[in-house]
């Protein structure tokens, strides 16, 4: 390799409940075809993301995923994903699991890179980056940057 080249990134995913192998190797391909940068990805049951949404959030119940980008150019973050919910979330949209991985991923990513959901301007930009990324509506979707 010459030593002008780039280091590739760093892709680690901590996988934190049981029967989680599937759903690493999911969101790992996904992170390295995605990202330049380091980044860390949990997976975790219900009751860790809620300790931690509520932790961080101040919100007290699951959620689906959380991110918590980092101010290094090198790194981009940690985004952390309750599979649990994933689970539920693939089975109620009528979708594989991988899908709904790559939606929590992408999601989580762009949260990282500083995008936004809260105004309906900054939502359709989150909602246009989701489907780049993905090929197909993300988890914004038109559902939140419709402004009416």
């Amino acid at each position: 390799m010459r030593a002008d080249r780039a280091k590739s990134a760093r892709v680690e995913v901590a996988v934190k409940v049981q029967r989680g192998a599937y759903a690493a190797s999911v969101v790992r391909a996904a992170a390295r075809r995605w990202v330049r940068e380091d980044v860390s990805i949990a997976l975790v049951s219900d009751r860790e993301i809620r300790s931690l949404n509520r932790r961080w959030r101040g919100k007290d119940r699951p959620t689906d995923v959380l991110s918590f980008p980092l101010e290094e150019p090198a790194a981009l973050g940690d985004v952390v994903i309750s599979i649990e919910t994933a689970r539920r979330q693939a089975s109620e949209g009528g979708w594989p699991l991988a899908v709904e991985l790559r939606r929590l991923l992408a999601h989580g990513i762009l949260h990282c890179r500083g995008y936004g959901h809260d105004a309906p301007a900054e939502a359709r930009r989150m909602a246009a980056a989701e489907r780049r990324l993905l090929g197909f509506e993300g988890m914004v979707g038109c559902s939140l940057s419709d402004p009416r």
